[in-house]
């Protein structure tokens, strides 16, 4: 049986969410008794808690649903790079030892331990040319481990603006922490929610 790796934290309301976002909640409308067969539970969340997947929506008014996306990227072989010493910013040099006969799906770790607890205002983010140059390497998709492909006190969201120029997808908060670079399958569907700017995954990658 083909290794699996879980890169998805877990999602609970201890789960770190931007400033100002909505914190994961769930309350019980029915449970378990002599008169209820059943537990349910209502559940209130930002999509963008834990490992989640973008919509041209979140960053562009007139940008598609993360519902009404092609599933194509989320889903085949992707590479896995390390970048624990990038700093604020992954460039271009921090991924070039490992650019060779990229596939169209590119996962950057730059946590030694991801923030499970808190939320990281110091994040690393990518270098808006670094996406730039994956995608005129045929990069169709890039995931990072970090909250957000900019820095969290970005206005202007230059890789947002990119990925969006480019028709790049993007995975955010994927917990790398256990994963060696290399070449993986990518299993990351998100759910298809037709008004929403974001929706979890849970991502996996599978080995060759």
């Amino acid at each position: 049986m083909k290794k699996i790796w879980d890169i998805s934290p877990p999602v609970d309301a201890a789960s770190p969410v931007f400033p100002g976002d909505t914190s994961y909640r769930q309350q019980w409308a029915a449970t378990l008794s002599a008169d209820c067969p059943v537990n349910v539970s209502a559940i209130t969340l930002s999509p963008h808690v834990g490992a989640h997947a973008d919509a041209p929506l979140h960053y562009d008014p007139q940008g598609l649903a993360v519902g009404a996306l092609d599933l194509t990227p989320f889903l085949g072989h992707c590479r896995v790079i390390h970048a624990l010493d990038a700093g604020p910013l992954v460039l271009t040099q921090h991924l070039a030892h490992a650019l060779g006969h990229l596939p169209e799906r590119l996962l950057v770790r730059t946590y030694r331990r991801f923030p499970l607890e808190q939320f990281d205002r110091q994040l690393t983010a990518f270098h808006p040319d670094t996406v730039q140059h994956l995608a005129d390497l045929g990069v169709k998709l890039i995931g990072i481990d970090s909250a957000s492909i900019d820095p969290a006190d970005s206005k202007t969201l230059p890789s947002h603006q990119l990925i969006r120029q480019r028709g790049l997808r993007v995975l955010e908060n994927l917990l790398l922490d256990d994963v060696p670079e290399g070449d993986y399958e990518l299993i990351a569907l998100p759910l298809k929610l037709m008004t929403a700017d974001a929706s979890p995954v849970r991502a996996v990658l599978r080995e060759l």
